[in-house]
């Protein structure tokens, strides 16, 4: 690996993960092109009170929808089976709810929505989402006969800037944060794009035609620890 490696993160990352990547001789600069609140009124608070003491298949697929639901509940723990992303979404439904709810977890929105078709039980899920979220599940499974209630409890706002400092490699952890990254922002052809799943990759090529490198499961660590992999095998090549 060369002396320095120099990366952008598009969102801001753990400082234990930040440190790791020093450890290897990368240095990431977290500059956040995104920002959430929450858009909980009354009617959406008092629906979801009312369904936590009834059984039913709640869908996750960021940690920001745990953090709304959560924020309405407050102690209460639901009675739901939960079917969520890898990742920081699933550490939050454990951190919050534990083993007092039933979880089953997935890579991305595409592994979740096949496991819930795979189930013949199922009939109608609540999916907890932002307004950005992807269409995988609300488009999906109606069309395997899954009812789906969209509860949308947080939105997301592009925080696009300009940069000028000169990176080896750019880390996207959501199509929204590619989108605003590049509003603002054309790049080298030799930096590399590193990705949290094959919908955000999918909306990159389409403002760069520059390498990708895709990461199947969720988490900041793992992106990082492939960004190490990474540099280390085109050094060692």
């Amino acid at each position: 690996m060369k002396k320095e490696i120099n990366i952008l993160c598009t969102r801001l990352l753990d400082v234990p993960v930040v440190n790791k990547a020093i450890q290897k001789g990368i240095f990431i600069d977290c500059m956040p092109f995104i920002r959430t609140e929450f858009m909980i009124d009354g009617a959406i608070a008092e629906k979801v009170k009312q369904l936590a003491n009834t059984k039913i298949n709640a869908v996750f697929t960021s940690a920001k929808a745990v953090d709304g639901v959560a924020g309405i509940l407050g102690n209460i723990v639901p009675d739901w089976n939960i079917y969520c992303t890898g990742g920081a979404t699933k550490k939050k439904v454990n951190k919050l709810w534990g083993d007092k709810v039933f979880v089953v977890s997935g890579k991305h929105a595409v592994d979740i929505k096949n496991k819930i078709i795979a189930d013949a039980t199922i009939n109608e899920v609540v999916f907890f989402c932002g307004d950005q979220r992807m269409n995988d599940i609300p488009e999906n499974l109606p069309l395997n006969g899954i009812a789906v209630d969209e509860m949308i409890v947080y939105k997301t706002i592009l925080t696009p800037k300009i940069i000028n400092k000169d990176y080896d490699g750019i880390m996207f952890f959501s199509p929204s944060a590619a989108h605003s990254f590049f509003s603002d922002n054309t790049i080298k052809t030799d930096v590399v794009l590193f990705s949290i799943g094959q919908t955000t990759s999918e909306i990159i090529k389409t403002y760069s035609a520059n390498e990708i490198v895709t990461s199947e499961w969720p988490g900041q660590e793992t992106l990082v620890d492939q960004i190490i992999q990474y540099f280390d095998v085109k050094v060692t090549s």
